[in-house]
């Protein structure tokens, strides 16, 4: 279960750097989606089934249409990815900056 709910952090911490990274609202909204499922896994490793569902449906119920709206506002025909320099350079910096940080 431990290595369970560590992966799970990895996740996390994995979906939150793809939504800090990534300039194009298409991706950052798929790595909030992963965040919040990855989060609510956490929270179910703990003991919070309850509440993970809870939160996960509000979020994908509120959260998301606020972001889907944003990227249609947003459209671009030919938006950076996680393969492009600039936002390979983000999330290399972020991991540093997150390895540092914890430890």
């Amino acid at each position: 279960m431990t290595y369970l709910v560590s992966l799970f952090l990895f996740g996390l911490v994995l979906g939150l750097v793809a939504v800090a990274s990534n300039p194009a609202p298409y991706f950052a909204a798929l790595g909030l989606v992963v965040a919040a499922g990855v989060g609510c896994g956490v929270l179910v490793g703990h003991g919070g089934s309850f509440l993970s569902l809870v939160l996960f449906l509000i979020y994908l119920g509120g959260m998301l249409v606020v972001f889907a709206y944003s990227a249609a506002l947003a459209a671009e025909p030919f938006p950076e990815s996680w393969g492009d320099r600039s936002v390979l350079g983000y999330v290399l910096a972020y991991f540093v900056g997150v390895s540092v940080t914890a430890g």
